[in-house]
């Protein structure tokens, strides 16, 4: 790396540690040459309207303004977020296309549904969104109010109350369920969505009694007073839910998984383009514009940046995390 560039990526950090949302402006990052005189194609393993469709754009939009860059954005739902890594593996190593993935691609390798390490055969060009998981109820509901008695109604009636989650074998969703079921005694009857949109009509059309989700995917309907939070997955209140307990709160100890959302190339990429890449997703997420779209979300109630070291720390990590748990719960690798 350059001094210049070195120095240029150290005031970017320092920048962002001090909380200051202006951007590297687009000719401080130096395009590597011939790369970006085409659009790039930006990968979503989730459709439209779902937290990753958000980011997706939301980001790509910071990348255009803050590196001169343009995208493409393509929704290929299925699989839990699995069935988009075909193509994304068939895609050409030469940067231009960008895969948007969540923590479920972490899981699906540590259980090994995917052959692919999200840190190694690809590379993980930043993490933008780093946030916790909360359980929702209809405002309406008339046969438990808050978790207490969510939590009575569901030991009197084992297996009949539903909530609607991704579904997915080995998912953050499911093993953070079963970590709760066992802690507290409860047994829920999980129902599979691979739609975002699909399962909030779920919950709020009455055909499912609670959601696994998090809270800035929601946000809109929380605001409107359709969903309910009653219960964090986070050690300590964050203050915008000082009135909800977390897990810990009802006697359930063990440290929760978060939900993270991040963007690859493919390992083989040019470093010089895999880094050009990376400096502009940091540059990206210092936008004003791009602050405020995760604020909005409530990623700025976690530390939700990982460059590209720290973001494979991150992955490893998780890895490490969820075949412990796999291992207890008897999944198969």
């Amino acid at each position: 790396m350059s001094t210049t560039k070195h120095a240029l990526r150290i005031s970017a950090i320092a920048a962002l540690a001090f909380g200051l949302s202006s951007a590297l402006p687009a000719n401080a990052l130096e395009k590597p040459a011939g790369f970006g005189a085409r659009p790039l194609t930006m990968i979503v393993p989730f459709g439209a309207g779902g937290g990753s469709d958000q980011l997706a754009r939301a980001m790509a939009k910071a990348m255009e303004e803050a590196a001169g860059l343009s995208f493409q954005v393509v929704n290929k739902p299925g699989g839990g977020g699995t069935a988009a890594i075909p193509d994304f593996m068939l895609a050409p190593a030469d940067g231009y296309t960008v895969l948007e993935h969540i923590d479920n691609a972490i899981s699906a390798y540590a259980a090994g549904d995917i052959r692919e390490n999200p840190a190694s055969d690809w590379i993980p060009l930043c993490m933008t969104q780093i946030t916790f998981s909360q359980i929702y109820m209809r405002a309406d509901e008339d046969r438990f109010s808050d978790w207490s008695s969510l939590a009575e109604h569901a030991r009197a009636n084992p297996g009949e109350v539903t909530m609607a989650n991704v579904g997915k074998v080995g998912s953050m969703e499911l093993v953070v369920t079963e970590q709760l079921e066992t802690a507290l005694g409860v047994d829920f009857n999980l129902i599979a969505f691979d739609k975002p949109a699909e399962r909030y009509a779920a919950l709020i059309g009455g055909h499912v009694d609670l959601l696994f989700e998090q809270p800035g995917d929601v946000r809109n309907f929380i605001d409107a007073g359709q969903m309910v939070p009653i219960l964090t997955f986070l050690n300590d209140r964050p203050s915008v839910f000082a009135d909800v307990p977390t897990h810990r709160d009802v006697g359930a100890d063990f440290e929760p998984l978060t939900r993270f959302r991040g963007f690859y190339v493919k390992a083989g990429v040019p470093d010089n383009v895999a880094e050009f890449l990376s400096d502009a997703c940091l540059a990206g997420f210092e936008t004003t514009d791009y602050q405020a779209f995760n604020k909005s979300k409530y990623m700025h109630l976690i530390d939700s940046f990982r460059d590209t070291e720290g973001s494979k720390a991150l992955i490893n990590e998780a890895v490490a995390t969820y075949r412990a748990m796999y291992e207890m719960m008897g999944i198969g690798q």
